[in-house]
């Protein structure tokens, strides 16, 4: 069965998704994702990933301990599964992600699988930008991407930046 929730942070309401006992997709604040699911804010993984994600935005986490379930391509499970090996408050760029993966000339399907990334912020795609060192496309938009950045480059400073 699926589940959901909201999950109330000072940026807004997330919507969390579980899917036989995994977390399977976050929405973020204005998404309306057309979900068919049963509202179980009472669900214990729900309710954890709810504490977690409330708490990395607050600047308090910096790893999550959730099982995940992302539901994609080979190519794109292979890439959620190197996105997370890029640590809290670190950038990679396309093409360094596509070369991990042991296909340099596939920065552009790099790219792609972020964009279907279901689980944002717990698959840290937000970590990836340009070679240039701009911040690339996030499938929310650039104001979110520059926020998760901003806010885990003020983590490693001990700070949180304003969500509001």
């Amino acid at each position: 069965m699926r589940k959901y929730c909201y999950c109330t942070t000072p940026a807004g309401n997330f919507i969390l998704l579980e899917a036989e006992g995994k977390l399977s997709n976050l929405w973020f604040p204005g998404e309306n994702p057309g979900i068919v699911a049963e509202l179980c804010p009472q669900s214990p993984l729900l309710q954890q990933a709810t504490v977690q994600l409330q708490e990395y935005l607050a600047g308090q986490r910096r790893e999550f301990t959730l099982p995940l379930a992302a539901s994609g391509t080979v190519f794109q499970q292979l890439v959620w599964q190197e996105l997370q090996r890029i640590p809290y408050g670190q950038c990679i760029s396309y093409g360094q992600l596509a070369r991990r993966l042991g296909r340099p000339g596939a920065s552009r399907a790099v790219g792609r699988a972020n964009h279907c990334n279901p689980l944002p912020i717990f698959i840290p795609c937000h970590r990836v930008i340009k070679a240039d060192g701009s911040q690339g496309g996030f499938r929310v938009g650039g104001a979110w991407k520059e926020r998760l950045l901003a806010l885990e480059a003020a983590g490693k400073a001990a700070q949180t930046p304003d969500f509001k």
